[in-house]
C-alpha cells in the first residue's frame, strides 16, 4: 500500500446546499477588511475548530 504524504496545501469543496450562504465571497470580504488572505482565515477557523473539538473529547 502506498504511504500517504502530508501536504501543506488543501482545497475545499463547498456543498451545493451551502453555496447560497456565499462562504467564499464572505471570506474574501472579511479578508480584505482584516487585511488577511482567505487562506489565513480558513486555516485559523480550522485550528479554532480543532482546539474546541479536541478539548471536548
Amino acid at each position: 500500500m502506498a504511504q500517504k504524504e502530508l501536504l501543506d496545501k488543501m482545497s475545499i469543496y463547498v456543498p451545493q446546499s451551502k453555496i447560497e450562504k456565499k462562504p467564499v465571497e464572505r471570506l474574501i470580504k472579511l479578508g480584505e477588511k482584516r487585511d488577511r488572505s482567505v487562506n489565513y482565515l480558513v486555516v485559523e477557523a480550522i485550528l479554532q475548530y480543532l482546539d474546541r473539538e479536541e478539548t471536548r473529547s
